[in-house]
């Protein structure tokens, strides 16, 4: 039973002249890990197994088989398709790229007023304002076919806004984005000006395909609360922005390579290792709050990178190795693998990815399983709205006079 058909349960049935008991608070683990809020047929982790999937396929052989469009029609519709339906899908998305003109006209102003804080910051803000532009309504006023419109059309302008301001940070025009190239081909040909080349296109596709979703993270979590207000598919999506740019949730890719450079060579892997762990600070790439095997996101990039080979990748691989191997010396016990991050920062490295774009193209993946989980959560008329326990000072009944 989900806490919305709880919290149901709790609320009917009580007339005016009844008395109901207070239900007191239930104890729950900090961070509400491993509590289920709702049901969901979107997908799953199971942390324990290092399996994760999307519906009813594992998601790391979609991510080695199938493109990126076909994984968001599976989400959003329900179903892969076939080859018919998903060039279909596909051209629907290109049509959705390019940007309402108002929102085109604020993009030079919103980059210079993001500052430092960079293109997902600036995203928050343009995701509002073409919200506002496309005229999205409300989630609860509208049928399902309208929701599913706006979801696909927010996100499909995401990876314009987000290599728009980031060119605009640096001083450059954006490029218009193109019909003809795939969305990570166009994600990329909009960051650089170039033609990507296909093998990283492909690296890069896989990567996105590997963390369109998963679970209940803190972002998709926001994102379904807000859903469950009844808000519009922008505002939702800006909630699960803001969650994701926090360091311990989607800023860990250029982190987890900021170790490596801090480390150097590798006769500083044992000693840097070390005084981290002794230390108990966290290393950043390593160990995930639901796995507790080998994060099968990280396995996958390892091959990528590895199939490209060259010093920062056998650099990684052997910090990986290390890093293990003195945890088992210091913590005897204790498991901690390398995470999406670790590999995902080598991967978007090694495809000319600039460091503070790491953050922004996990936005662009994610933000297919935010509209997935939005869609799903606005066919429950009920509010999110748990408790907490109050451990303040006792509250007098009365207000002291004074």
């Amino acid at each position: 039973m989900s806490i919305n058909q709880v919290a149901a349960d709790r609320t009917t049935g009580a007339s005016a002249d009844t008395s109901v008991a207070p239900v007191a608070p239930v104890g729950v683990p900090r961070g509400l890990a491993g509590v289920v809020v709702t049901d969901t047929v979107l997908g799953d982790v199971r942390g324990l197994e290092g399996f994760y999937h999307y519906r009813q396929y594992s998601a790391v052989e979609l991510a080695r088989s199938r493109t990126f469009e076909d994984v968001w029609h599976l989400l959003v519709e329900g179903e892969l398709p076939d080859a018919a339906q998903g060039s279909a899908f596909a051209a629907r998305i290109a049509e959705l790229r390019r940007l309402p003109r108002e929102v085109r006209d604020a993009l030079p102003a919103i980059a210079a007023g993001s500052g430092r804080a960079g293109a997902l910051a600036g995203m928050r803000t343009a995701l509002s304002l073409l919200g506002a532009a496309r005229g999205f309504r409300p989630v609860y006023d509208l049928d399902a076919e309208q929701r599913r419109a706006d979801a696909l059309a927010a996100s499909a302008a995401v990876p314009t806004l987000l290599t728009a301001l980031y060119r605009l940070g640096r001083g450059l025009d954006p490029v218009e984005p193109r019909d003809d190239l795939s969305y990570t081909a166009n994600y990329l040909y909009m960051m650089t000006g170039s033609e990507p080349d296909p093998d990283r296109v492909r690296a890069v596709e896989q990567y996105l395909i590997s963390t369109i979703d998963h679970g209940f993270n803190a972002s998709t979590f926001t994102a379904r609360v807000i859903a469950s207000t009844g808000a519009d598919v922008a505002a939702c999506l800006v909630g699960a922005v803001g969650a994701l740019s926090g360091p311990l949730h989607g800023g860990a890719p250029s982190r987890a390579l900021d170790t490596l450079d801090a480390i150097g060579t590798p006769d500083r892997i044992d000693p840097w290792i070390r005084e981290r762990v002794l230390a108990g600070e966290r290393i950043m790439g390593f160990g995930h709050p639901v796995y507790r095997t080998e994060d099968p996101r990280s396995r996958m990039l390892r091959e990528i990178a590895q199939g490209f080979g060259g010093p920062l990748v056998d650099f990684a691989v052997e910090v990986e190795h290390r890093v293990e191997a003195i945890l088992a010396e210091l913590k005897p016990g204790r498991e901690l693998h390398t995470n999406v991050e670790f590999y995902a920062g080598v991967v978007m490295e090694l495809c000319g990815l600039p460091r503070q774009m790491f953050t922004p193209t996990f936005a662009a993946a994610r933000v297919v399983g935010w509209s997935a989980n939005i869609l799903e959560q606005s066919q429950d008329p009920k509010i999110i709205r748990p408790a907490a326990r109050y451990v303040g000072p006792t509250a007098p009944v009365a207000v002291p006079a004074g």
